[in-house]
């Protein structure tokens, strides 16, 4: 049954919302001036009801939710409109007031557990806090509630937890404990920000199951704020689009997947690549270099590291990886942190020396490269990092920053290196205009852009991408999906495609690697590891990918593959 449908409240329960917002204008402050950026927002949420509001950075989806819970920046003020929580207009009270109902009546689950937790105080004081602002019960109430909690929302050993730091948790872990601490009261609305973005796709599913288990118990409302139409497709009774600070449409979920209204919405299904109306990428560098042999071949690979202390114990991060890749085709490896496919990336490459085992990249076995010789192998093979705002130099500009590997590598005139610089850029598909900017003055999917124009430039054989699109919102993801694939065509690239994502690397890999714990659990062509996975770890992947239980994905194995019904 799809997810849509389960667990609706009753008609009479339903009628009066949880939350009721109407006409709300919000605006920032800044140095040009008021800007504003919520535009006559207006929609309800009832009792026991998920509404996910969906859209990609700056479409104004997180300022709605933090002006609701009253939680704006100092330079944001509501311009006009109300939010009402129960019935009684909450969008005019000051911060003291609605500190008595933050935690009680309305919780917000953040995005980042990282920063949301603070890294001084142990577990049960944080759970803690929010039963003795509002003052539930004596200290050792308290203490059994934490304990409660902390069981509740499925953590091992809940008194070992209590007594731990945020650090000596993993992400995973401590976005449950922020649930904990969301639900301590019972509120009648919970606020979810975002709250499973920064996790890897089995985790966000158990956490997502956990706040829908907690919702179907309480009957609590959930206002799900995300970019991935996936999850909310999965998750949400309804959706609300937005785009630029306005509401494209809204509706019921499954009404918006069948048949979307605005232009915008359309696009956005067509780019979400876990529902299936993505597109396959055409992919047909493998069958036409299939006879030019590989460019890439590792055999069982394993990566020991010392584990830190001075003892003579070491970790094994990569445990026997083997895999060819052929000239012209994608190989992916996918695996969740820690699987070890970031750590066979840098091997590749030539970062580290492996403890055993063979690469051989374009004829050249990497692991016996040294010094001038291992710097020229750059020229060979070159990588793509994760997130385009960490990875390009803030102080250079554009040209300078596509420019600088021909600084390190070739003696050739400076006209000759612009003319280079400028023939790359406009085959990424961006304007000379861009050249004297710098990267805070571009959008993600521009820097991006410019870090495969720096990959490039040196006209390498190899490209590493390491999750080279996960940071960027989907339409954005869908557009660089297809650069790669028109160079890669255009260039005869091979691509080693390091992802944590199945429904992307369906999209693009012609095979695929699946990592787990350091040891290859599945290995093969896309479609014999999608159809006939051998492992129940890449079973587990698979089950996990978003966007298969609403209407739109009712056969995983044919939809992600793009086969006919």
């Amino acid at each position: 049954m799809s997810s849509t449908t389960n667990h609706i409240p009753s008609l009479e329960a339903a009628r009066i919302p949880v939350l009721e917002v109407g006409n709300l204008c919000v605006s920032y402050k800044g140095h040009g001036g008021i800007q504003k950026v919520v535009h006559n927002i207006a929609f309800d949420v009832h009792p026991g009801e998920v509404v996910a509001i969906v859209g990609e950075s700056g479409s104004g989806k997180t300022t709605t939710a933090q002006a609701v819970i009253g939680l704006l920046a100092e330079n944001g003020s509501v311009d006009s409109g109300f939010v009402k929580l129960n019935g009684t207009d909450i969008s005019g009270w000051s911060q003291r007031q609605l500190d008595t109902i933050r935690g009680g009546k309305i919780s917000l689950i953040p995005q980042d557990p990282v920063s949301s937790l603070n890294p001084v105080k142990t577990i049960g004081d944080q759970v803690g806090e929010i039963l003795r602002i509002h003052r539930w019960g004596n200290q050792r109430e308290i203490d059994a509630r934490v304990l409660e909690l902390l069981a509740r929302v499925g953590l091992s050993q809940p008194e070992l937890r209590a007594k731990q730091y945020p650090h000596e948790l993993s992400g995973g872990m401590r976005q449950r404990v922020l649930i904990a601490i969301a639900v301590a009261l019972q509120p009648a609305l919970i606020i979810a920000d975002e709250p499973t973005s920064a996790l890897d796709v089995t985790v966000q599913k158990r956490i997502l199951d956990l706040i829908d288990e907690l919702r179907r118990e309480n009957g609590t409302a959930v206002l799900l704020v995300t970019h991935d139409l996936g999850v909310a497709a999965d998750r949400a009774n309804r959706l609300i689009v937005m785009k630029d600070g306005r509401v494209q449409e809204q509706g019921p979920t499954e009404e918006i997947l069948a048949s979307p209204k605005s232009e915008y919405t359309r696009q956005l299904l067509a780019d979400a690549p876990s529902l299936r109306g993505a597109q396959r990428l055409s992919r047909g560098g493998g069958v036409r270099h299939e006879e030019q042999g590989d460019a890439i071949v590792v055999e069982n690979l394993i990566q020991d590291f010392s584990v830190r202390g001075g003892t003579q114990e070491t970790f094994r991060a990569v445990d026997g990886v083997s895999f060819k890749v052929r000239r012209g085709s994608t190989h992916a490896i996918v695996g969740e942190s820690g699987s070890g496919k970031t750590t066979t990336a840098r091997s590749v490459v030539g970062f580290q020396k492996p403890t055993s085992g063979r690469i051989v990249v374009e004829g050249v076995d990497v692991t016996t490269l040294r010094g001038d010789a291992l710097r020229q192998f750059r020229q060979t093979i070159q990588l793509v990092y994760q997130n385009p705002f960490g990875s390009l130099d803030p102080l250079q500009t554009v040209f300078q920053i596509i420019e600088e590997p021909l600084l390190n590598f070739e003696r050739i005139p400076r006209e000759e290196r612009a003319q280079k610089v400028r023939r790359i850029l406009e085959r990424v598909g961006l304007p000379e205009a861009v050249l004297e900017r710098k990267p805070r003055a571009l959008s993600g999917g521009q820097r991006q852009r410019v870090a495969i124009a720096r990959a490039l430039i040196l006209n390498p054989k190899v490209i590493i991408l390491d999750e080279a699109v996960s940071a960027l919102d989907v339409t954005v993801q869908a557009q660089i999906l297809r650069l790669l694939d028109e160079l890669q065509q255009a260039l005869d690239l091979t691509y080693l495609f390091i992802s944590h994502d199945l429904a992307v690397v369906r999209q693009i890999a012609d095979t695929v690697s699946v990592l787990h714990n350091g040891r290859q659990v599945d290995v093969g062509t896309v479609e014999e590891v999608f159809r006939r996975p051998k492992s129940d770890y890449t079973r587990e992947l698979i089950k996990a990918i978003p966007g298969q239980r609403g209407s739109a994905g009712s056969d995983i194995s044919l939809s992600l593959l793009g086969a006919s019904s």
